[in-house]
């Protein structure tokens, strides 16, 4: 990379930062229908930014839901063809009384960036349009060719995705996919992350009685829908922090010794994650450390229970509805439809007496994992370390971005998880935020390994 190329980006960073406080203040809500014009707002932001780097056929493609946004440059001929992928769809603010600051009017205080989207995703694909930008102001030209699918759609499971990526195949090719939507291990620590868990979800509404019934008339006779669902829930996992649903572990691949090295060398502080986190222990399956419990292990988590009187004081009923949310990580060879089937059949078998169970099925997707020795991962691990001077960490990651597997999939490219976010962002919580340190870093990194794939990949 040219140093006039660095110097652009530190002469512009105030500049670059404006343009990002200004895409923050867009309240891209993809999950809340009261907020679809915000999401086309974000769609036709992200579209006229891309024209103004210098990207050629920009277009605004509408799906059955919020738009994806496509862009290219294709000339570098002979050059490798890079496919970026972001999301300018954000999660929802609540609760909003936790924040402190508005969570769509961008706050830097102590050199990082408060808002909702700070660093999922809207900072880290803003990242890549600077780091674009900045070659090809000082250069006039790039040393790979580039596309751009930013799609709306990520927060809610990238829905109409698939089939978007199926009907453009052509348009969509390339040699390799780059996403910047996971995050380092720690401060100073670049991450390469080269797995995803999967993704299972369901939801299980209980029915009782016609109604709330008062419980001094009808207590002890008639099925409480709370108790219900507790008893249900209760039946998901033992002692031991094990998933007791019949067949849920039977796909799941072993974790090899040279993973379990890997993460051993990583010297991971479990102490650290007790302090941040104010709990007294961590807790999971027993027989694993906290990361492979939390990247090569799946899970079953109740992420929400419904039902009954929620005011203050007491209301003296019996409820006659009650609910569930919950979502199951999954890892190789994990199925979400085997494993949305296998959930299905424990409800039935442990349905609570004196009620109806209803289930309904929600997001889903594979998990993911390339090889972390393919030579694109390898040429992201030395532009991390040519800009933060240490040796790159591989990693899986915990979460979901469902689309991965699919982009595998319909257009089989490998893909590079380049992530500059700390877990320690609060993405999806009150005060989300993005250190401004790994910005400036990331997008010289950025700009790094566009070079080093012009050295190291072979076009096909």
């Amino acid at each position: 990379m040219e140093q006039k190329t660095q110097d652009y980006l530190t002469e512009n960073r105030d500049k670059h930062l404006t343009e990002l406080v200004d895409l923050l203040s867009i309240q891209s809500i993809s999950a809340l229908p009261e907020h679809k014009d915000d999401v086309k707002k974000a769609a036709n932001w992200m579209a006229d930014a891309l024209t103004e780097i210098g990207m050629e056929h920009v277009k605004v493609h509408e799906t059955k839901g919020h738009p994806v946004v496509y862009a290219d440059w294709l000339n570098a001929p002979g050059k490798p063809t890079v496919l970026i992928y972001g999301h300018y769809d954000v999660q929802p603010v609540d609760p909003l009384h936790l924040w402190d600051s508005p969570p769509f009017e961008a706050e830097i205080r102590d050199e990082k960036i408060y808002a909702r989207g700070a660093s999922d995703d809207k900072g880290q694909t803003f990242m890549h349009l600077k780091a674009i930008q900045a070659i090809l102001e000082t250069t006039g030209t790039l040393p790979i060719n580039v596309k751009f699918c930013i799609e709306g759609e990520e927060e809610i499971g990238s829905p109409n995705l698939p089939a978007f990526t199926e009907e453009n195949k052509e348009l969509l090719a390339a040699d390799i996919l780059v996403i910047s939507d996971t995050g380092m291990l720690e401060p100073g620590k670049p991450t390469i992350c080269y797995g995803l868990r999967g993704l299972c979800g369901l939801q299980i509404d209980i029915k009782g009685a016609k109604g709330d019934l008062h419980s001094g008339l009808y207590g002890g006779g008639v099925q409480n829908a709370i108790h219900a669902l507790v008893n249900l829930v209760s039946t998901f996992h033992n002692e031991h922090g094990q998933v007791t649903v019949e067949g849920f572990y039977d796909k799941v691949a072993a974790l090899t010794d040279e993973e379990k090295a890997a993460y051993a060398e990583l010297n991971f502080d479990e102490e650290a994650v007790l302090k941040e986190l104010h709990v007294p222990e961590l807790f999971g399956e027993e027989g694993y450390t906290y990361l492979e419990r939390t990247w090569v292990r799946p899970t079953l988590e109740v992420n929400g229970i419904y039902g009954g009187f929620q005011g203050e004081g007491i209301k003296t009923v019996l409820p006659s509805e009650a609910g569930a949310k919950i979502t199951c990580r999954l890892v190789p060879d994990q199925d979400p439809d085997e494993i949305a089937e296998l959930l299905q059949k424990h409800i039935e078998a442990h349905k609570p007496k004196g009620v109806e169970v209803k289930v309904s099925l929600f997001d889903k997707g594979a998990p993911f994992v390339t090889p972390f020795d393919h030579p694109a991962i390898q040429a992201a691990g030395r532009a991390y370390e040519k800009v933060y001077q240490v040796p790159t960490s591989y990693t899986r990651g915990g979460g979901s971005i469902p689309i991965v597997a699919t982009f595998d999939e319909i257009l089989n490219i490998p893909t590079v998880l380049m992530g500059f976010g700390l877990p320690t962002e609060n993405f999806h919580a009150p005060n989300e935020h993005f250190h401004l340190e790994n910005y400036d870093k990331g997008i010289l990194t950025l700009c790094h390994y566009w070079y080093e794939l012009e050295k190291t990949l072979k076009v096909k």
